[in-house]
C-alpha cells in the first residue's frame, strides 16, 4: 500500500499526464489501484487467463537506469518509468500467449493454444495488383472509420483524469488508425511545466535515439494486428513504399493508392481519392504546449502534401538514391555515444537520416527517413502529425525493412544496444512509451521471423570501395592486355600456317625430298614459337 501511495504521489505530482490503456482498466476503482490486470473472457476469476495457465498478475518492471543528458526534467513528467505514474501491475503472459489480458497470441502465433506458425508477408505495394491495392486503400479507410476495440485515450491531464464530479474518469473512444496518430503524437509531445512556461523540447520517446527503430517497428505491428483482427484475415500484411528511387517524383501519389495532387486546392489530395476526405488529429500543438491540454478525438484540416515542392530547401526536393540504402546497409555498428541524432558512424543515425548515408554525421544533411518525410512536403513532414499522412505507414515499413536487412546481415549481439545512458525512453530495457502491455526496446531488436512477418526486398547492389574499384581496373587492364597477346600470336600462327600449306602443294616427286626428322624437327620448333 505504501509502493502505491508514493506513486500516486508522483502521479498527482507529474505536471504531463496523458496515456492510452484497455477499457477495462480506467475505472476509479482501476486507477487508484495501480493494477491493470484484467480477467478473461469476463470471468472474474480468471485474472489474466490464470485458470488455464496463460499469465498471472505481476508487478511492472520498469527501467531505472540513467539516460542521457538531453533531458533535463527529471520528475516532471508522467512518462518517467514507463508506465508507473498510471499502473504498477500488468499480467504477465506465458509461452506464446500475449495480450493486455493474456488473451491474444504473440505476433507470429495463432491457434485457440497459440502453436500454430503465421507469418504475413509485406510486398512492394507498386508491385501489388489492381485488386491488392484497390483492397488495402479501402482497410486503411475502414480502419480510420472503425472504433479501437480495446484501448481507449486519456482526454484530461491526470488531476483531472477523474472528472468533475471525481468519479467519472476522462477517457474517450478513438478509431483504429486515429490511435496509431495518437500513440506517435504522445510519445514525441513535449514536457509540459505549467501554464505560462514554456514547454521543454529536449525529449522524444521514439526519434533521435536507439529507440527509433524498435518504437517505430512495435508501433506497426499494433497496427498490423488490429487491422488483421478488423479483416478477420491474419494473413493481411502492411505493404512498403521503397523511397529509395532518386528522382522528385512521388510514385504512389497517384488516386489508385495514397492519392494524387489535386487540381483545385494548392497542397492537397486529389477529390478522386478517399485520403482526400481524411482529416487531420493532433493539429493544436500550440494549445498542448502553452495550457497543458491534450490532443484528443477531434479531427482538424486535411491532409496536406506537396512532394518535392519545397523550393526553400532544394536538398529535400529529391528522394534518397538505390546507392544511399546500400551504403546505409554496410554501416557496422548499431548505435554510437552519445546514442542521439548527433552519432557518426551509428547505422540507427544513419537510416534515421541525420548522417550521411555512409554514416558520417553532418548537421545538415538529412537523407534516408528524414529526407523521405520532409520530401511530402505538409503534413507527413512535420512529426507531431505525420502519421495522418496513410504514406506515413509504408514510408515506416520500408524503413523497417531496412533495419530488418541490417539485423541480417550483421547479426548483432543483444549487447550492441545501448543498456544505458541514452536519451530518456531509448535505453535498452526501457517500456516503449505509450504501448501497453508493457514492451522493451530489445524485445523488438530481433529479426521480423520472429515477429510473425517477413520483407519481399530486392535490395540494391552494394557500393563498391576505392580499393576495389582499383583492383577491377588493375585486372581489367591486365585482362586487354592478354587479349592483345593472343590475338598477336593467333596472328602469327595464321601466317605461318598459310606459309605451310604453301609447300604442301609442292609435288610429291621432287628433285629432293625432305626426310620425316627433318619435317618433326621443324614442327617441334614452331610450336615452342607458338607457346
Amino acid at each position: 500500500m505504501l509502493v502505491r501511495r508514493c506513486i500516486l504521489f508522483i502521479g498527482l505530482c507529474a505536471t504531463v499526464v496523458r496515456s492510452q490503456f484497455p477499457r477495462e482498466c480506467v475505472t476509479v476503482r482501476g486507477l487508484q489501484s495501480g493494477e491493470c490486470c484484467p480477467s478473461l473472457r469476463g470471468d472474474l476469476g480468471d485474472i489474466c487467463g490464470s485458470n488455464t495457465g496463460r499469465g498471472q498478475c505481476v508487478q511492472v518492471n520498469a527501467d531505472g537506469r540513467p539516460h542521457g543528458p538531453q533531458y533535463t526534467q527529471d520528475g516532471r513528467d508522467d512518462r518517467e518509468r514507463w508506465p508507473l505514474a498510471f499502473f504498477n501491475r500488468t499480467c504477465q503472459c506465458n509461452g506464446n500467449f500475449s495480450g493486455y489480458n493474456c488473451g491474444r497470441c504473440k505476433h507470429g502465433y495463432g491457434g485457440e493454444n497459440c502453436d500454430q506458425l503465421l507469418v504475413a508477408v509485406r510486398r512492394n505495394v507498386m508491385e501489388l495488383s489492381v485488386d491488392e491495392k484497390r483492397r488495402f486503400v479501402s482497410a486503411l479507410d475502414r480502419a480510420k472509420r472503425t472504433v479501437q476495440p480495446d484501448f481507449v485515450i486519456a482526454s484530461r491531464r491526470y488531476p483531472e483524469i477523474f472528472g468533475p464530479d471525481g468519479n467519472t474518469p476522462q477517457f474517450e473512444n478513438i478509431s483504429i488508425y486515429n490511435f496509431f496518430v495518437w500513440s506517435h503524437y504522445y510519445s514525441v509531445s513535449k514536457t509540459f511545466l505549467g501554464a505560462g512556461q514554456q514547454s521543454f523540447g529536449g525529449v522524444d520517446f521514439s526519434h533521435e535515439g536507439p529507440g527509433f527503430l524498435t518504437w517505430h517497428r512495435y508501433h506497426l505491428l499494433q497496427l498490423e494486428r488490429d487491422m488483421q483482427d478488423m479483416l478477420q484475415d491474419p494473413s493481411f500484411g502492411l505493404p512498403y513504399w521503397n523511397f529509395a528511387i532518386g528522382g522528385n517524383n512521388c510514385d504512389i501519389c497517384t488516386d489508385d493508392l495514397l492519392g494524387a495532387r489535386s487540381n483545385f486546392v494548392a497542397n492537397t489530395i486529389s477529390s478522386n481519392s478517399v485520403f482526400s476526405q481524411w482529416r487531420n488529429l493532433c493539429e493544436s500543438v500550440e494549445d498542448y504546449d502553452t495550457l497543458g491540454t491534450i490532443c484528443n478525438n477531434t479531427e482538424g484540416g486535411p491532409i496536406q502534401r506537396n512532394p518535392g515542392g519545397n523550393v526553400a530547401r532544394p536538398m529535400v526536393q529529391r528522394l534518397p538514391e538505390p546507392q544511399d540504402v546500400s551504403a546505409c546497409l554496410e554501416v557496422g555498428q548499431f548505435d554510437t555515444p552519445p546514442f542521439y541524432s548527433t552519432s557518426s558512424e551509428s547505422f540507427r543515425n544513419t537510416v534515421e537520416g541525420y548522417s550521411t548515408p555512409s554514416g558520417n554525421y553532418d548537421p545538415l544533411v538529412r537523407s534516408l527517413h528524414n529526407l523521405a518525410h520532409l520530401f511530402l512536403n505538409g503534413t507527413g513532414g512535420q512529426t507531431h502529425v505525420s502519421p495522418n499522412d496513410p504514406i506515413f505507414v509504408l514510408l515506416h515499413t520500408f524503413t523497417d525493412a531496412i533495419f530488418d536487412e541490417w539485423l541480417r546481415r550483421h547479426n548483432p549481439d543483444v549487447t550492441a544496444y545501448p543498456l544505458e545512458n541514452a536519451p530518456i525512453g531509448h535505453n535498452r530495457q526501457y517500456n516503449m512509451v505509450p504501448f501497453w502491455p508493457p514492451v522493451t526496446n530489445v524485445e523488438m531488436f530481433v529479426t521480423s521471423d520472429n515477429l510473425g512477418y517477413s520483407y519481399e526486398v530486392q535490395w540494391p547492389g552494394r557500393p563498391y570501395t576505392m580499393t576495389e574499384i582499383t583492383a577491377i581496373a588493375i585486372v581489367a587492364v591486365l585482362v586487354l592486355v592478354a587479349i592483345i597477346f593472343a590475338a598477336t600470336t593467333c596472328a602469327v600462327r595464321a601466317r605461318s600456317y598459310g606459309h605451310g600449306r604453301n609447300e604442301a602443294r609442292q609435288p610429291l616427286l621432287a628433285e629432293h625430298y625432305r626426310r620425316y626428322s627433318e619435317d618433326h624437327e621443324r614442327i617441334q620448333e614452331k610450336t615452342q614459337s607458338v607457346v
